[in-house]
């Protein structure tokens, strides 16, 4: 760190992380969408791990530039970004908050955990998934597409205020 013999604590630089927003999303942090996995010290190296959305997202790159970037910005010179993709990024990660920020912004929150979610031959047997619609709540939705503004949304309908909106998937 310039001009400084101590180190941010882990907390601090967890903080500083939370400013970071998603390129793809800019509502929610990289830390709301969990992407980032580990903040550490090696010796006087900061090592922040990250976890694509998946392993082709097209915002990784750019996703650790903006933590080098935001990191330097406040004095840490020794740092270095590790790409994890095990264990593979689950919507499970996304915070809360990041949750709230999503449908703040327009974007369905996942309506399921992980876990939970069935095979896609499950789908065929069961109900349509029920995603509320983020602007007036209404459940009376469909899909329009499986694909969305991005490969990990769909793309959805409300019947009650017409509006579209997107639905972030459960992967």
């Amino acid at each position: 760190m310039t001009g400084s013999l101590t180190q941010p604590d882990l907390g601090q630089v967890r903080t500083w992380l939370q400013e970071i927003p998603d390129p793809e999303v800019p509502a929610v942090s990289v830390m709301d969408l969990g992407i980032v996995r580990e903040v550490r010290w090696e010796n006087d190296e900061l090592v922040v791990a990250i976890t694509p959305t998946y392993s082709g997202c097209p915002a990784t790159s750019v996703i650790a530039l903006d933590i080098e970037a935001a990191l330097r910005a406040k004095g840490l010179e020794h740092l270095r970004i590790e790409r994890r993709l095990s264990p593979p990024w689950t919507t499970d990660w996304i915070s809360e908050e990041g949750r709230r920020k999503l449908e703040a912004y327009g974007i369905a929150p996942p309506a399921e955990r992980a876990g939970d979610s069935p095979s896609p031959f499950d789908r065929f047997l069961r109900k349509p998934l029920v995603v509320a619609c983020p602007r007036c709540k209404s459940e009376n939705t469909h899909r329009v597409s499986e694909f969305g503004s991005t490969p990990c949304k769909a793309q959805y309908q409300c019947r009650d205020c017409l509006e579209p909106f997107d639905y972030f998937k459960c992967i």
